[in-house]
């Protein structure tokens, strides 16, 4: 009988060829079972795992067990501290022994810094604070001779407020 072959052709699952790189990524964070990345939802449960993702396992000099550290959003922090032993358990689970003797968390923005960056627009000013006439009138007086329109308007601007709080 002649040996059977496969129809893959030489092709190979692409989890085969991941899972080398997955695991030695995991390692410099840490992460001597990387489960715990790859599968943190059905590990920690659905709302933790909303809220929470592992980060670092850092383990003492002393040899005595190890830290993990998880990140989540700031108003979150409260409830995943009440729930710290329960995921410290199951995560010990993945492990097969004691290997987490520590959770440690570290509290973020919902957004990262330029995600939340925001536009400033000019404040409107108040409507019973409009400059006199006479302000108006030497502001433009003053900038008259600018002929860049946007650039005499921002002038213009600028002598306004400059002369209204002088006025008063």
């Amino acid at each position: 009988m002649a040996d059977r072959r496969t129809s893959t052709k030489g092709f190979k699952q692409a989890s085969s060829l991941l899972t080398s790189r997955i695991h030695d990524a995991s390692e410099t964070r840490g992460f001597s079972q990387s489960r715990i990345l790859t599968h943190w939802e059905e590990i920690a449960g659905k709302e933790i795992a909303c809220v929470a993702q592992p980060v670092n396992v850092s383990y003492s000099k002393h040899g005595f067990g190890a830290t993990l550290t998880v990140l989540c959003m700031g108003v979150n922090a409260p409830m995943l501290e009440m729930e710290k032993e329960k995921i410290r358990i199951k995560v010990n689970t993945v492990y097969g022994y004691n290997a987490i003797t520590r959770i440690k968390i570290t509290q973020t923005a919902a957004h990262g810094f330029s995600e939340a960056q925001t536009v400033f627009a000019q404040k409107p000013e108040p409507h019973d604070n409009n400059p006199a006439p006479k302000v108006i009138e030497e502001a433009r007086r003053l900038v008259g001779s600018i002929k860049d329109p946007k650039f005499a308007q921002a002038l213009e601007d600028l002598a306004r407020n400059v002369l209204s709080k002088t006025d008063r």
